[in-house]
């Protein structure tokens, strides 16, 4: 069923309007008041989406369904605080965060925190980031296949984080091995039978030693859902279950939803078939476009008026994603009917693509526009470098995204390797870093360690009566170097001490002490990473649990300390670099989109078939719909070989983006851009200069 409302329709007006209905449009208010069965909300982009969510959760919660039986599933943890923080200012605060809320791996980790036990689990299990699923992928391919067959010289066989993508791939899509290589990992079939064998022992070495990487998260959910007791316990825990951006979730996550609502539908999920740009991590736009014949008297309510952009802006948008060969149809409007016209600037090269991005910005900055207000956005992170070198030339400040990771830092891995030895004594590629830090400790005396600390995959038939790692070091089983004695032996007091120290923050500001002398002896610029440690620590002091510490960090890392410490300052002022995908969510005054060349902007990798295309398109889409008053979109028509940038005479040329075809030129101002480097407009020279030359070289005959 599909609610129809008028565009400009407005809801009767109540004596008393709840604070969740104020601002509320005729086609949000249809969605936020659906009563029963369930719920598509189809949101096209700065269509208020997020408020429209915001206020159904609002409006349940007044309507007296319980906040600790809502479950609220986002695609970040900052969405998850945000949105609660909203519902709370719409009714009551403690009320709100008793709500359920998080992404999917997220909530998955609480499940299995909860009943770990249940699940033969126990407590102490790790969950492994992607490095260090890449880590024990390599020692797993080590062992199983031998140095030869997985990196050796005679053959090259699939390289071990390539495998554990294609891994991912057949969880996330749930494809055959075989299967998922054709399809999207063909350089991979001679491999396919030695990846099988490497797939079972990879599995079968997580278990032993307790540990679950992200996807092993969903897969216990699922299983659990699937179990006749907990099952059905888990899937009554919640009367409403609310899911955004749904465009972006994979057939696995869509299966956890139809077991937790296997005897109850009441189920809201949000999204925008126009927006999914996530099918490289195996989403599907297909759960939403199906999302009615997969759930038998479904709702669609469709919200089209865009509150973020001008006309003009959305005109285009709209003529672009028009193209698409599928989906939900929408047609973006604004009450903004004026402004100006997209501008796309066709630019001889890369260079004066570079130096017309800083004079536009710079030209928006003068006329009073924060420099923070906008944005540079970009198909692939090194379509930045040489726009970022002429910024710092120009003294401009920027931010970019996408960057190394907070979780990622040596140092913060370091104090990390440390908490996770503590909630999981046997996880064997968090020792390793642990004991590294002594000074004297390398590979091979490390290994020394681990076999006298009995730090090993636990096989069949031992592991819990096997001796506990971490007491056998906190007990002094230390056979090293006697250089590494006094570090050894301060590691052994503090992680004794903090196995009575309940409190995350008391136990990271006891490591943080002893790490101080051993960061400073192992890094450059040790104040910043120690002041980096006091922003971990202040993390830390909120967590009720170190399990919930780590989860945090693991599932949803910080990307900076910047992130920790909160908002920066008014007076900061900074453009913002970012790739399309990092952007999606965001939203600035002034947008400039750069490299909108066929080959870089649909990419070349991308263009192999129709859904490639689609893709590209629909993320063309996101770039254009992040712009609320300016949208500038730049076509360099030359590209140097031998990397960005380059002043060689090697270059090729590239067409405009067949996402701007000419058949839309009436919808954009055309401007061209010269360049840098060429010749001013000629001077004729009062003699000519053949005369001159004649007269000089007479002197000499």
């Amino acid at each position: 069923m599909v609610v129809l409302v008028g565009a400009a329709e407005r809801p009767a007006a109540a004596s008393v309007e709840p604070a969740w209905a104020v601002g509320l449009n005729a086609q949000q208010m249809a969605a936020v008041g659906h009563d029963g069965g369930p719920l598509v909300i189809q949101a096209g982009a700065g269509t208020g989406k997020t408020a429209t969510l915001v206020a159904r959760v609002a409006r349940l919660l007044d309507g007296g369904v319980a906040a600790d039986r809502v479950l609220l599933v986002t695609f970040s943890r900052r969405a998850a605080q945000d949105m609660i923080r909203r519902v709370g200012a719409l009714t009551d605060p403690g009320a709100a965060r008793r709500i359920h809320a998080g992404t999917f791996h997220a909530m998955a980790h609480r499940v299995l925190r909860t009943h770990g036990r249940s699940l033969g689990m126990g407590d102490g299990f790790t969950v492994l980031d992607q490095a260090d699923a890449a880590d024990l992928m390599r020692l797993v391919c080590s062992d199983v296949a031998g140095e030869a067959a997985c990196e050796g010289p005679r053959r090259r066989f699939t390289r071990p984080d390539t495998m554990l993508s294609i891994l991912s791939r057949v969880v996330n899509a749930q494809a055959p091995v075989d299967q998922a290589v054709r399809a999207w990992y063909p350089w991979c079939v001679e491999d396919i039978e030695g990846m099988r064998e490497i797939f079972r022992a990879y599995t079968e070495r997580k278990r032993v030693a307790c540990l679950l990487d992200f996807d092993d998260l969903l897969l216990y959910w699922r299983a659990a859902l699937a179990d006749a007791a907990l099952g059905p316990l888990l899937a009554g825990a919640y009367d409403h279950v609310l899911v955004d951006e749904y465009q972006d979730t994979n057939l696995l996550q869509a299966d956890i939803l139809r077991r937790l609502r296997a005897h109850d539908d009441r189920l809201t999920v949000v999204g925008d078939d126009a927006q999914a740009i996530y099918s490289f991590r195996a989403a599907t736009v297909r759960n939403l476009l199906d999302f009615e014949s997969a759930w038998p008297g479904a709702t669609t309510v469709t919200l089209e008026h865009n509150y973020r952009s001008t006309q003009p802006v959305l005109d285009l948008a709209n003529a672009v994603v028009a193209e698409l060969s599928e989906g939900q149809p929408k047609r973006l409007w604004s009450d903004q009917a004026a402004g100006s016209l997209p501008v796309v600037a066709t630019c001889p090269d890369e260079a004066a693509q570079a130096d017309a991005v800083c004079e536009m910005l710079l030209e928006h900055h003068e006329q009073g526009m924060l420099l923070r207000s906008q944005a540079v956005l970009f198909r692939a992170g090194h379509h930045s470098d040489l726009l970022e070198v002429e910024l710092r030339r120009r003294r401009v400040p920027f931010v970019k995204y996408g960057g190394l990771r907070f979780l990622e830092s040596s140092h913060i891995r370091d104090l990390a390797a440390m908490l996770r030895v503590l909630e999981n004594p046997w996880d064997e590629l968090a020792w390793p870093r642990v004991l590294g830090l002594a000074d004297g400790i390398g590979p091979a005396a490390s290994r020394k360690l681990l076999e006298a600390l009995g730090v090993r995959p636990r096989r069949e038939g031992t592991g819990p009566a096997d001796a506990n790692p971490l007491q056998r070091f906190v007990d002094g089983v230390r056979p090293a170097p006697a250089r590494a004695a006094a570090d050894l032996g301060a590691l052994a007091e503090v992680l004794g001490d903090c196995c009575e120290d309940a409190s995350p923050g008391g136990q990271v500001d006891r490591l943080r002490d002893v790490l101080d002398p051993m960061l400073r002896r192992r890094y450059d610029h040790a104040e910043v990473r120690l002041c980096d440690l006091d922003q971990l620590a202040r993390l830390a002091a909120g967590a009720p649990t170190r399990a919930v510490l780590l989860g945090d960090l693991t599932l949803d890392p910080p990307s900076s300390t910047g992130d920790l410490a909160g908002a920066p300052y008014l007076e900061d002022d900074y453009v913002v670099l970012s790739t399309v995908h990092s952007a999606k969510g965001g939203e600035w005054d002034v947008v400039h989109l750069i490299h909108a060349a066929d080959g870089m902007f649909p990419s070349d990798m991308a263009t192999g078939d129709q859904a490639g295309i689609d893709e590209e398109r629909r993320l063309f889409y996101v770039a254009l719909t992040r712009a609320r008053r300016h949208l500038h979109v730049y076509v360099p028509l030359r590209y140097h070989y031998g990397g960005s940038g380059s002043r060689g005479d090697r270059h090729g040329y590239a067409p405009r983006t067949r996402f701007l075809p000419s058949s839309l030129d009436h919808l954009v101002e055309h401007r061209a851009v010269r360049s840098s480097t060429e010749d001013a407009a000629p001077v004729p020279m009062a003699t000519p200069v053949a005369d001159i030359v004649g007269r000089d070289l007479s002197g000499l005959w």
